[in-house]
């Protein structure tokens, strides 16, 4: 498919710089344009090749001045990094081809229930009484357990599990390889130091529009629900414990492990490989840098790095002290 310059920034509500009838059938990255490309500039420490790229098009801010002659049209919006993001998903919808329809090699329950235009593919398991909802997709191999809820729109990549009595909203999306609902780290040492089991009876919960990296796991409440809030964003390889509570928009990147109980609050932004201890809270808006342990609560929204944990500013003070230590 393509499209002019002149349409793209109709779709981006941008403005157009240059020759708005060139047409668009692929992206690159700004350093490796071709004829027919669009790319981004978002960060300025790629404006260098703004000048030399072979991109037909390049999306930049509405601030962006250029220090020399380009000749890519120019596409001006408020936030490239956004912008680009907002056209790409455009075009990756209209390629989709929506799939429909019970695979033979699926096992469904007699007593699950099916919405409308649900597609499950090859081998995907759906237990007894759960509640599939319309315009689901349950890729090959999913595993979908007893007395769930999915909700409408959701996207179970192939291999993933949804263990017994977990709820997903709506319009989630599911990676290869997460699982959702498997049993809390939960152990007790008995009066001969033997560590037993403690039932995890609960379940997890997550809200619509979440994402969930592939190989990422979501520990059941041992009572109760784990809580995963509307529009969170979880990365590849997160570890998210028994009873764990994350608010609504926030995102955590790779790596980074909750303990349990823990309470992250909305709007937070948690880097890689971040350590959380159990039973502390994170305030609303929140940012933590990577690699920090967090071992207390923080009560006072900010950026903060490092480990023991401190404020942005301060740790960089501390990084640039030590650097001077002979």
């Amino acid at each position: 498919m393509k499209f002019s310059v002149e349409q793209i920034a109709k779709i981006l509500e941008g403005e157009v710089e240059g020759d708005g009838e060139v047409l668009i059938d692929n992206f690159a990255k700004i350093e490796e344009g071709k004829p027919g490309s669009i790319s981004f500039l978002a960060n300025i420490k790629y404006e260098p090749y703004i000048y030399t790229t072979e991109s037909s098009a390049v999306i930049v801010s509405k601030e962006f001045i250029p220090k020399s002659a380009i000749k890519s049209s120019l596409i001006r919006v408020k936030d490239p990094y956004l912008s680009v993001s907002k056209l790409m998903a455009a075009y990756q919808q209209m390629l989709k081809v929506k799939k429909v329809g019970i695979h033979p090699k699926s096992i469904i329950s007699d007593s699950a229930e099916l919405g409308e235009e649900v597609f499950v593919d090859a081998l995907a398991y759906i237990g007894d009484h759960s509640v599939i909802g319309s315009e689901v997709n349950i890729g090959a191999g999913a595993y979908i357990g007893l007395r769930v809820k999915i909700g409408a729109g959701t996207i179970i990549h192939p291999g993933a599990k949804v263990m017994d009595d977990c709820v997903i909203g709506e319009n989630c999306v599911l990676h290869p390889g997460v699982v959702i609902g498997s049993e809390g780290f939960g152990f007790a040492p008995d009066e001969n130091g033997v560590f037993q089991d403690i039932p995890q009876l609960g379940n997890v919960v997550l809200g619509d529009n979440v994402s969930i990296g592939a190989n990422t796991t979501i520990d059941r409440a041992t009572m109760g629900s784990t809580r995963i809030g509307k529009g969170v964003k979880l990365d590849n390889l997160v570890q998210i414990g028994h009873n764990v509570e994350i608010g609504e928009n926030t995102v955590i990147a790779s790596q980074t492990g909750v303990s349990g109980s823990t309470k992250i609050g909305r709007n937070c932004m948690i880097a890689g490989q971040v350590g959380f201890v159990g039973h502390i809270k994170i305030a609303d808006g929140t940012k933590i840098g990577a690699k920090s342990g967090v071992a207390k609560s923080i009560e006072e929204p900010g950026a903060y790095s490092g480990h023991p944990l401190l404020p942005l500013k301060q740790y960089l003070r501390l990084m640039i002290n030590l650097s001077k230590m002979k």
